[in-house]
């Protein structure tokens, strides 16, 4: 089991303070440990692969280098992260025999960099948005309001919310007592579990966490939905082959803002939380959405199709080559 030191405070009272934390993991059974393991396995190379292949093909295909493709290469750059901070070591502890055991630094920096992530996906898919209203609205200065300055001054602005958003959850865990017991009751370190674990009383904290990430993810989540029926609203006033055009280009934005924010308002706001449950929506937000972000906006894009077309041929021609 995790270790717990003891210390002496300034009043000279004896405390213990926990210096590692167990997670209780997804499974004790051998047959759903592999399927997990191939599962997650799978859809980890996918998230690697398919987020890095959108990089690389907006960076190196000309015909990308336009506002919504920088977006999109910064999208699956997050996704890339948000993953990678959770996904090696769910693998990893599925196989282990003894209890999985992570460090008080190691639970600490986990939660920071998933906030980190997830704040700043949050800001870039409201950019995403309003970049889409642009594009549909004011097709005619387009490219004067999303020029490249302001594309970096966004993306920008989406990162240092996101690391604000972190640290201001952060800064009130990271000097919590903890004292026993030392049981996260999930595969993964995150706010409101490790909260529940301290020797004190957490309630405001706990609302804090509420009110940072649940109810910010229900208030963007609903910005989101109502400015894509605005600008649908105002397509539909021009033409009606306009609307199931812009129709069509809004449903991938649409699809990737449930398949985030849904799992984020059930596990920061539902109030009666279940283990399972939280599991579930965990690993669609930690494993599913990366993998399907990819897919969602290539396989309807025929600019991008196009593009990762040529990027593999030059690839196979360079080695051919070589």
């Amino acid at each position: 089991l995790a270790t717990v030191e003891p210390t002496e405070s300034m009043d000279g009272v004896n405390n213990s303070v926990v210096n590692e934390f167990v997670l209780l993991g997804l499974s004790a059974s051998w047959e759903m440990k592999i399927l997990l393991f191939f599962f997650f396995s799978v859809f980890f190379v996918g998230i690697m692969f398919g987020n890095l292949f959108i990089v690389f093909t907006v960076i190196f295909d000309p015909h990308l280098h336009s506002p919504m493709y920088f977006l999109l290469a910064n999208l699956s750059l997050i996704d890339l992260g948000l993953s990678a901070t959770t996904v090696p070591r769910m693998i990893v502890d599925l196989f282990s025999e003894c209890n999985i055991v992570i460090s008080f630094p190691g639970c600490m920096t986990q939660m920071f960099f998933i906030h980190v992530m997830g704040g700043t996906e949050m800001v870039l898919l409201i950019v995403m948005a309003y970049d889409r209203y642009t594009a549909i609205c004011k097709p005619l200065h387009y490219l004067t309001i999303m020029n490249p300055k302001m594309c970096i001054c966004f993306v920008v602005t989406a990162w240092i919310v996101g690391v604000i958003h972190a640290i201001s959850q952060f800064v009130f865990v990271i000097n919590l007592p903890f004292c026993g017991p030392n049981k996260v009751e999930s595969f993964y370190c995150d706010f409101p579990r490790v909260i529940k674990l301290a020797c004190i009383d957490t309630y405001s904290l706990e609302f804090v966490v509420i009110a940072n990430s649940g109810f910010i993810s229900i208030g963007t989540f609903f910005l989101l939905i109502i400015s894509y029926i605005f600008i649908l609203a105002s397509v539909r006033q021009h033409s009606v082959g306009d609307l199931s055009k812009a129709f069509f280009t809004l449903s991938a934005h649409i699809t990737v803002v449930i398949l985030f924010f849904g799992p984020c308002m059930f596990l920061y706001v539902w109030p009666f939380p279940t283990l399972s449950l939280d599991k579930f929506f965990a690993i669609v937000d930690f494993v599913v959405t990366p993998v399907l972000n990819p897919a969602i906006y290539t396989l309807r894009n025929k600019d991008m199709k196009m593009a990762m077309r040529r990027l593999s041929s030059q690839i196979v021609s360079s080695r051919e080559t070589l």
